[in-house]
């Protein structure tokens, strides 16, 4: 199996189609203006570190060479690319005034990293490692975010959590410090190293992930970030940006029917019966209120008749139940399966982790059933 990479691992959470269309059938996703902006950031960044011995490159060195590395791709348009080639010097101006004055040799930077995880490789780019002066090592992941990392953010930050597990892996040294680098304010955002409670769920992850590639479970994920640039593949997306059949064939009941008038129908009908159940229920609170305070148990239409009647559901506490059962002997004849509790159960640390894993596998498919869902939709679209 390929290496999997943190941007592979975190692809595939959020849609595994999308992982299969990029990583397996080699479809490229379209060029996007923040990716070149970000890039060229970073690769300016890492000009500015990698030396051999201080200084480090002058500031018209580092414009220089920013010039030199500037990636156009993806930006809409020449006064859009213009903005930001500005914005960029701003902030790598910035960056040399923060960095140079006490300028200190990383680690490393840029460093190419490949460990193994039982038997799984995961691989990538670490954008800078420092050394503290306590001896532990610092990891800095430079980004082109537009706003601030939140404590939250930080500490569930999977990116950081591999990059931690990496280290340790390649090096004799304690990591103490991870830190996002927000690269538009030049604000380094840091948190403690993470637990090895964290780092072996994050082992578990990258295994996981690596199973459900290997067993070729590619399932379409809908998130924030729908529609990507491969919508005319998505079972969600296809109808709208892809080939679809024209007319809801062997229904016998709709024979001719487009699909955008099947939908627009059903939608219709739906609101018909919303507003008939809003009737329904009125009048049956009216029947009732009348029954009730005229002590009928029946009312007469010309046609019909309606009968009134109070219906008591019975329950147990069970507590009470088991108090009196268990010392007879009876109370596993009551027991039954509880599916949410079982769903704690597999989530539940404190259970043997190889409990939760063959609770895990004794999950299946007891039944499927179609569902439909109604949104309107947006002006927009």
């Amino acid at each position: 199996m390929r290496p999997l990479s943190y941007s592979q691992i975190s692809l595939y959470q959020s849609c595994p189609l999308n992982y299969k269309l990029q990583y397996i059938d080699g479809l490229r996703p379209k060029d996007k203006w923040y990716f070149s902006f970000g890039l060229t950031l970073h690769q300016c960044a890492e000009y500015f570190f990698r030396v051999r011995v201080p200084p480090p490159p002058s500031l018209d060195e580092l414009l220089q060479y920013y010039e030199k590395v500037w990636l156009s791709q993806g930006y809409e348009s020449a006064e859009e690319e213009a903005k930001y080639k500005a914005y960029g010097r701003q902030i790598m101006s910035k960056f040399w005034e923060v960095h140079s004055a006490h300028f200190r040799l990383p680690v490393a930077v840029e460093h190419l990293f490949c460990v193994d995880v039982e038997g799984i490789k995961l691989r990538g780019y670490i954008d800078r490692v420092d050394k503290m002066d306590s001896g532990g090592l610092s990891i800095i992941d430079y980004k082109t975010h537009q706003e601030l990392f939140t404590k939250d953010y930080l500490e569930n930050d999977l990116q950081l959590t591999l990059y931690q597990l990496a280290v340790e892996k390649l090096w004799f040294l304690p990591v103490e410090r991870l830190t996002l680098y927000h690269l538009r304010s030049n604000t380094p955002c840091s948190c403690a190293a993470r637990d090895k409670e964290r780092l072996d769920k994050a082992e578990r992850l990258v295994l996981e992930v690596a199973e459900n590639i290997a067993r070729q479970r590619f399932p379409a994920i809908e998130n924030p970030f729908c529609p990507c640039d491969f919508a005319e593949h998505c079972p969600y997306y296809r109808h709208k940006y892809g080939q679809a059949a024209p007319e809801l064939k062997g229904t016998g009941i709709l024979p001719g029917m487009v699909i955008d008038d099947a939908v627009e129908r059903y939608v219709s009908l739906q609101h018909q019966i919303k507003e008939l159940e809003t009737q329904l229920e009125e009048i049956r609170q009216a029947i009732i209120d009348f029954c009730q305070a005229q002590g009928l148990a029946r009312l007469y239409g010309r046609e019909h008749a309606i009968t009134y009647k109070q219906v008591t559901k019975t329950g147990f506490n069970e507590d009470e139940i088991r108090a009196l059962l268990e010392p007879e002997g009876l109370w596993y004849q009551v027991l039954a399966l509880n599916r949410s509790r079982l769903e704690q159960l597999i989530s539940d640390e404190t259970v043997a982790q190889s409990v939760r894993e063959k609770l895990e596998a004794l999950r299946q498919v007891v039944a499927t059933s179609p569902h439909l869902w109604v949104r309107r939709l947006l002006p927009e679209e």
